[in-house]
């Protein structure tokens, strides 16, 4: 997720009565997007369980769940959600085509341990689709990928970053707008996350999604390729064949 807002990167607000008026302000300000606060926001200082989040946290609400407090987060930039929109087309194509699983997007949680925290995309395989609930995933994804935007560096690189490796998420995907930076970990058997290197032609391979390669560079240029022709690059073939056997009509 790399929508946090500048004023509010890694910060949790708690409902304590012992915080300062300018924190209690800040809390006001942490309502859904029908206007309402979250339970025992104002009376007491008692956390919210998961449950109680999911309740309050509408789908057009911007936030986050963690150990029991409420993170609010602010929407994408133009090049975050070029990005992301351009992954989304891909990934879902290559994974409905070959028949690998499912891939998710926000808004739609990932149920850690501690946390529910919404990646810009994630990818579930087909037999660990049970685990998908109406609005969140019991358990952690195969694939998790986050976006990185100015707010978000700390979160993204630190935080979540600790948290998916302790939450069991296979592999992580950080792709850092700020920088045009582009880095991939797979877990291994201690839960530690291993960088993983490009190929000489500057492909990422995929562990998650079997035979899916990806090239960072494409991410950062100007206009991003359209993502057929990244597809067809890929070599998906299964892809092209399905589509070389359609005509017109075979929806109907």
């Amino acid at each position: 997720m790399t929508r946090t807002s500048s004023t509010q990167v890694d910060s949790v607000w708690q409902s304590s009565p012992a915080n300062s008026k300018e924190q209690r302000n800040e809390q006001a300000t942490i309502v859904n997007s029908a206007g309402e606060a979250p339970p025992h926001w104002v009376t007491s200082d008692s956390k919210i369980s998961y449950a109680e989040f999911l309740d309050w946290a509408d789908e057009d609400t911007l936030a986050e769940w963690v150990d029991g407090n409420v993170v609010m987060t602010s929407p994408a930039n133009v090049k975050h959600q070029d990005i992301g929109r351009f992954l989304i087309v891909v990934l879902e194509l290559f994974v409905t085509t070959n028949n690998l699983g499912k891939i998710l997007q926000p808004p739609f949680q990932m149920k850690l341990s501690s946390s529910g925290r919404e990646p810009d995309l994630i990818f579930v395989k087909k037999e660990r689709l049970s685990l998908l609930q109406n609005s969140f995933m019991q358990g952690p994804a195969d694939l998790a990928v986050e976006i990185v935007s100015p707010e978000s560096i700390a979160r993204d690189h630190e935080t979540k970053f600790g948290e998916y490796a302790a939450g069991g998420v296979p592999e992580y995907w950080l792709l850092d707008a700020t920088e045009n930076t582009a880095t991939f970990y797979q877990l291994d058997a201690n839960r530690q996350y291993q960088l993983i290197p490009l190929d000489p032609q500057g492909r990422y391979f995929s562990n998650s999604i079997a035979g899916l390669w990806l090239k960072p560079a494409w991410l950062w240029r100007q206009s991003l390729p359209n993502p057929l022709d990244a597809l067809f690059e890929i070599g998906n073939t299964k892809f092209t064949d399905y589509f070389s056997h359609k005509k017109p009509g075979d929806l109907a």
